[in-house]
Formats: structure tokens, sequence, C-alpha cells
């Protein structure tokens, strides 16, 4: 085990990450961040933050020199960073499950090697790739490989022809093609997984999306307790066949009642944001323990809740980038007692950038769930 006072690394240095250094500090330990950006808010409150980019050798050998070991808050860390730091240290997860999950093409056909539920799909490399594909697969969406997250990097096509133009937009990233299902609702499993394989399952999320971006995470699901739990067990078979050791997270489609793997992220998640506040222990706790040998914690929620994503546009008159900057009226969620307001220290809002969330927490979910959407509508959000 890994025991305070020891001074561990974390790559990125978003919210995930702060939220990792503060779980951590608060549990005894020391946190180095390595991120380029001079104003991650990961590195504003750790104990050094390293300003230098990923490939940084001399930057990495100082972080394996000082931290007992490493992890990630996103998974565009290139992988060869994470195996180069596995030589002297631990890192978790390991380069080879962080590989599976950056790479759609290698995520899908993860999925499919492992028998796991997912939607049809074809890798494509070249337009002969999309000349070549079912006419099954349309309507479909179209989805670059690499460095896509919140609906970027995706466009909806109907045939061959609007795949063929969306692939020359992207100009020839390698992308999936993904048949487009019929959504009934969206839910996702956080977990977290120790080198010994124990994993505790965080209760299952539903989830609601406004333009490709998390808006509401509602726990626990308003789906039958089977498939939730038929979520969780897909999750963990996941985190098994990857070896994982850390926080994973997994989003689902439902489609006919059926579930149907979307994506996995190998970190905490914006939809377990809600153990912060609703849980015995948090997402980034779990993290702090699995990458730190200790003993998983518990997992169980102490309350129902609903997570609100609070974006860029809120900090504009309007909601849109030509109107007037302003800071939103934090005295309208402060006065709702069962709310719980995070704000992320980011430099400068920018609409469709993740700048806070808060939860509301209860007994009776009906009545949490009131009460967020009036808190949403009060703070400014209206679609």
């Amino acid at each position: 085990m890994i025991l305070p006072p020891a001074t561990l690394g974390m790559l990125g240095g978003g919210q995930l990450g702060r939220f990792f250094v503060a779980a951590a500090h608060e549990m005894g330990y020391q946190v180095w961040v390595l991120d380029p950006d001079k104003n991650s808010p990961a590195g504003l409150i750790a104990d050094r933050h390293l300003c230098a980019a990923y490939e940084d050798y001399a930057a990495l050998d100082e972080l394996a020199a000082r931290c007992a070991a490493v992890t990630t808050e996103f998974e565009n860390v290139p992988a060869a960073t994470l195996a180069y730091l596995a030589k002297f240290i631990p890192v978790r997860p390991s380069a080879e499950a962080v590989s599976v999950c950056q790479n759609r093409i290698a995520e899908k056909s993860f999925l499919r090697d492992h028998d796991l539920p997912h939607g049809d799909f074809i890798a494509v490399t070249s337009e002969a790739d999309l000349e070549a594909a079912n006419a099954g697969l349309f309507p479909g969406i179209l989805k670059v490989a690499r460095f896509g997250y919140d609906g970027k990097g995706q466009a909806v096509v109907h045939s061959c022809a609007e795949a063929l133009a969306a692939f020359r937009a992207f100009k020839g990233e390698h992308c999936v093609l993904e048949q487009k299902l019929s959504l009934d609702y969206e839910v996702s499993v956080v977990l977290a997984r120790d080198e010994n394989g124990r994993v505790k399952c965080f209760p299952t999320a539903e989830n609601q999306h406004t333009r490709g971006i998390l808006d509401v995470s509602i726990v626990p699901a308003r789906a039958s307790a089977c498939l939730a739990d038929n979520a969780q067990e897909i999750a963990e078979r996941i985190a098994e066949k990857l070896g994982y050791i850390g926080t994973l997270a997994v989003e689902f489609f439902v489609s006919k009642g059926r579930l149907y793997v979307n994506e996995m992220a190998p970190r905490p998640h914006n939809s377990g944001h809600y153990t912060i506040d609703a849980c015995v222990n948090s997402q980034y706790e779990q993290q702090v323990r699995a990458l730190c040998g200790l003993p998983l914690g518990e997992a169980r929620a102490h309350s129902a809740s609903v997570m609100v994503n609070l974006l860029g546009e809120l900090w504009y008159e309007g909601g849109h980038a030509n109107g007037h900057y302003r800071e939103p009226d934090w005295s309208r969620l402060y006065a709702i007692p069962n709310l719980k307001l995070h704000l992320y220290g980011k430099h400068h809002a920018r609409p469709g950038r993740k700048m806070g969330h808060f939860t509301v927490v209860g007994e009776q979910l009906d009545a949490v769930l009131a009460t967020a959407l009036a808190a949403r509508k009060a703070i400014g959000i209206n679609d």
C-alpha cells in the first residue's frame, strides 16, 4: 500500500483532476499535476503543477522521481506517456486499458471481440470502407476515432453520400460508422476496481444530454432494477476484460428496452459527480484508493440525487458569446438548502465549456428532481 504523506501524480489538470487532488489532500496525500495549461483547475490547487506537454520527457522523469504512483483524469493522454512512466512507478489504469478507450475503433472492436452488447458498426479508414458499407447501417453516426467528446467530431448521416461528405469534412481522420439506434434513454455506471479484481459499483445513473453534452444525471436511474443491475454486470465484465485498476465509467444506450454500450471512459466521469455529495465514498476517493492499493470504500448512495451541469453560456447575457459577460447570480442556488454547488475555478467561461455543477440530494427522488429542475431554471438554463 502507498500511504500518506506520499506524493501522487495526476496527468491532466481539468475538473476531474481537481476533484482527485481535493480527495487525495483530504486523505493526507500530496499531488503533483502535469498539464500544459498554466491555468488548469487541478494545477491551481496541486502541491506542484508541472506546466509541460504530456510528451515532455524531462517533466515525466521528474514526475517519476518524485511520485509514488500516477493516474490520469482524461483518456487522451498519450498511451506512450503512461507506458513510459510505468517503467518506473505504478500507473493505474494501464496504458493498455487506456489505449482501448481512447480510440473508438479499438473500443468498438473490444466490445465485439468480447461479446459485449453494442450497436452495429464498421471501422472507416478510407472512402472505400464507406462505399462498401451495408445499407442497414444508415441512418448512422460517423464519429472520429480520436479526440471526439461532448458531441464533437460526430455527424448524423442518412446515406453513403452524406457519410462520404462528413468523412471528407473530418479530413480523412479514421472514424467509426455506427448504426443510429432508436433511443429510449441513456444510463451510465461508474465503478472502481482494485489490483485484486475486487469491484465496487456506484448506483446506475440516468443521463439526459443537450447538444451532445451531459445536462442532468438522475440517481437512482428510473429504470427497472433488472436493467440497472444488468448495466452494472456489463460494466464489471468490461473492467475485468481490460484488466482495469482505477475508476472506470461505462455509458449505455437503452434502445427498445435493451442495453448497448456506447463508450467507456478510463477515469472518473461527469455523470459520477453526484457521488461527491450522495455516496459514502466518492468516485475520486475510490480513484485514490485503487491507485494506492488501499481497500476500496463503500459505494452505496445515502441519498437520492440529481446533478445539473453548468456550462459557459450561463456567464453571458442571453446565453450567447456576443452577450455581456457577467457572473451568474449564485444566491439563487445557495438559497436551496439541499443543493451543493461546485465551481471548477476555470480561467474563462465559453459556451459549451463545463464550468461547474450542482447536486440536489434528498430522500425522495421525485422531490429531488423537481427541486433540481427548478434550480436549473432559476439560474438561467432554459432549454
